[in-house]
């Protein structure tokens, strides 16, 4: 196997001194934050099929949502099946059937529920 000399000198880009020199002259550098990226690529013209960071799409999670209290804001396992609020235990569902229908539909248009199933 012939394999040229000049080609075995060279150094990676990353290995040359020059650009070592070159990276560290500049004292301060400032990184831009996700927000000025996204921004700054949208001022930009671009094609129509060029793939750039606000362009991709994430594909849908296959996790089921996380539930949480109505009440409290913890984990909910379980949800009431006339007012159709949730809650995590038996003292929050103490506390859910004692609330006024009222206070119940402010609960549900909170969490962007429609309707009361009664």
């Amino acid at each position: 196997m012939n394999v040229d000399q000049n080609t075995l000198e060279q150094k990676p880009v990353f290995k040359t001194t020059s650009w070592f020199v070159s990276r560290h002259n500049n004292k301060k550098r400032t990184w831009k934050g996700l927000k000025q990226i996204i921004s700054s690529e949208k001022a930009l013209p671009w094609p129509d099929d060029a793939v750039h960071y606000s362009s991709i799409n994430a594909p849908p999670s296959f996790t089921p949502p996380e539930k949480f209290s109505d009440l409290s804001g913890i984990p909910a396992p379980y949800t009431d099946p006339q007012s159709r609020l949730r809650y995590a235990n038996k003292e929050e569902y103490a506390t859910l059937i004692d609330l006024p229908m009222d206070i119940t539909a402010g609960y549900l248009a909170l969490r962007g529920a429609t309707s009361i199933v009664g």
